[in-house]
Formats: structure tokens, C-alpha cells, sequence
């Protein structure tokens, strides 16, 4: 059992439905989720969390057992305002005017955009091996493009990606599990049968699609508008230093152009430090959430 004492609920909001599983008590904590997971991404450090906060882990839209609403010409449905937009509906249906967030890869872009549009709702943010979307455009060079292929591809129009995954989603989704990651039997086979059973559905592979199309189209468009504005909260940045983020950039003097207040540091593993690290991560975000 991967989330034992966790309850599941269903939200609804605007434009859809959010899967989410709640446990603990004290400050409401929300836990963002990447590519091309869920919620049970968390798993490992959930319960840990839930001693001193709240937990909330959701699937955002599109994946997991959220809703799939309907795309756009302009992909807008599934922009990362869009997808905070949500979260922000389930934190406000769990009674939380305010709170925390951690976010992973997709997660953690859905919780910049968050800290941007609702500044006031959101009081810290944790976002795990990730620099901003735009940056990673603006300066994108061909050993970024053979790292994150997938941003080139999953863009691709005419339902070209969903095809090509479609055909053997399990062999897609093992091998990004296995490409971005550096330590061995880090994930749970029971939290890999999750995102197997999720990834199955050709809606959801649509879906994750349609949230890279959006990164590269419209949620541009919302970041260059905001190119002269910062996070006001505390930013905590946290990376692998054996990933793309570790070996590419210059992760704290990046997210320094996009916020105010950023610490941060390397942990010792690849991409999903979640599943990787999980006592590092909880031994870098427990002081900094308090």
C-alpha cells in the first residue's frame, strides 16, 4: 500500500475533475507530480511529510485519474496556468486559503505559474530539477535537445507521438524511467504498476502530449508577459546532480533571474528525486517548509 491512512477524494473544478489523496494534519502541504507520472510518485516521502502537515497529492489534468478535458487549438487547456488553476480550486475545497507546494518536473512548472498568479495563496515553493520553462527554450543548444528529446518530439502535431507511444506505452514510459534516472531499483514495482495502468489509456498519453505542446506555445506567451516579474515567495531549488539540471545549468543562479529568495542544492541521484533520494529530499525540504 502505497499511501496507508490516506483518504481519496475527487474535485471538481472548472474545466474538470481532480484526483487527489489527502493524510496527515497541520499545514496544508500540496505535492505536484512530473512526467510521466502520478501522485504515487510522493510515496516514498508522503507519510513523513503527513506527521507534521497536511498532505494533498493529486494527479494534475491529464494524467493519472484526473480528468482529460478537451484541448484547444492553442493547447490552453492544458497550460500550466490552467493546471494551478486546479489546484489551487482543490486547496480551496479543502478549506486552504494558503499554502505550500513541492513540485517535480511538470509539477514544479505548474507551481512557478502558481506562485506567479496567486502570489497570495501560495507561501513557499519547492521545485525539483527543473529550471523555468523559458530559460530552458531561450537558450536550448544541441546537447539540451539530445537530453530532453522528448520536448521535440511530444510536440509534434497530427497525433504523431501519441501513435508512436501508443504502440508500446510500457516500453516508452520503462525507458524514460530508466533514462533519467542514476540509482538502481530506485522505483517501487507497485508505484510502477500505477503509472503503467495510467499510461495504458491513450487519452492520458494525448493529454501529456497536449501539456508539452502547451510549454512551448501559450505558457511562453504567459512567461515572456511576466519576463519583468519575480516569485516573491521563498523558492527552494533542489536537483540531481548526476541529471540534465546537475550537469547543464546553473540551477540556483538560474532560478535567482525568476525569484527573490532561492536556496537550494544538488542531491546525490538522477531526475526523480523523490524515488531516488527519498531521505535526502525530505532531509532539504523539511527545514525549509517550516
Amino acid at each position: 500500500m502505497l499511501f496507508p491512512g490516506f483518504t481519496e477524494h475527487r474535485f471538481t473544478t472548472d474545466a474538470t475533475t481532480i484526483f487527489a489523496r489527502v493524510g496527515g494534519a497541520g499545514p496544508p502541504l500540496l505535492l505536484l507530480h512530473g512526467y510521466p507520472q502520478t501522485h504515487a510518485m510522493w510515496h516514498p516521502v508522503a507519510g513523513r511529510l503527513a506527521e507534521c502537515y497536511t498532505v494533498v497529492c493529486p494527479d494534475l489534468r491529464g494524467y493519472g485519474d484526473s480528468g482529460r478535458p478537451e484541448s484547444a487549438p492553442d493547447h490552453g487547456p492544458y497550460s500550466k496556468r490552467a493546471m494551478a488553476a486546479d489546484q489551487v480550486a482543490v486547496m480551496e475545497q479543502l478549506g486552504f486559503s494558503s499554502f505550500r507546494v513541492a513540485g517535480h518536473d511538470r509539477g514544479a512548472r505548474v507551481a512557478h505559474r502558481m506562485a506567479l498568479d496567486w502570489p497570495d495563496r501560495v507561501e513557499r515553493a519547492a521545485v525539483l530539477d527543473i529550471v523555468p520553462t523559458r530559460h530552458v527554450f531561450e537558450t536550448a543548444d544541441r546537447h539540451l535537445a539530445t537530453a530532453y528529446y522528448h520536448w521535440f518530439f511530444l510536440i509534434q502535431s497530427g497525433g504523431l507521438p501519441e501513435h508512436m507511444i501508443g504502440l508500446d506505452p510500457a516500453f516508452y514510459l520503462r525507458d524514460k524511467l530508466a533514462r533519467w534516472s542514476r540509482v538502481p531499483d530506485a522505483f517501487a514495482g507497485e508505484a510502477v504498476a500505477e503509472y503503467l495502468r495510467c499510461f495504458h489509456d491513450p487519452a492520458v498519453i494525448h493529454a501529456t502530449c497536449e501539456d508539452y505542446r502547451a510549454a512551448a506555445t501559450i505558457d511562453l506567451e504567459h512567461d515572456r508577459a511576466d519576463a519583468d516579474r519575480r516569485v516573491e515567495c521563498p523558492v527552494l531549488a533542489l536537483w540531481g546532480e548526476q541529471g540534465v539540471v546537475g550537469q547543464m545549468y546553473d540551477a540556483l543562479g538560474v532560478w535567482r533571474q525568476y525569484a527573490r529568495d532561492v536556496t537550494g542544492r544538488a542531491l546525490p541521484c538522477g531526475h526523480f528525486l523523490v524515488e531516488e533520494a527519498p531521505e535526502a529530499t525530505v532531509g532539504a525540504l523539511a527545514p525549509f517548509l517550516e
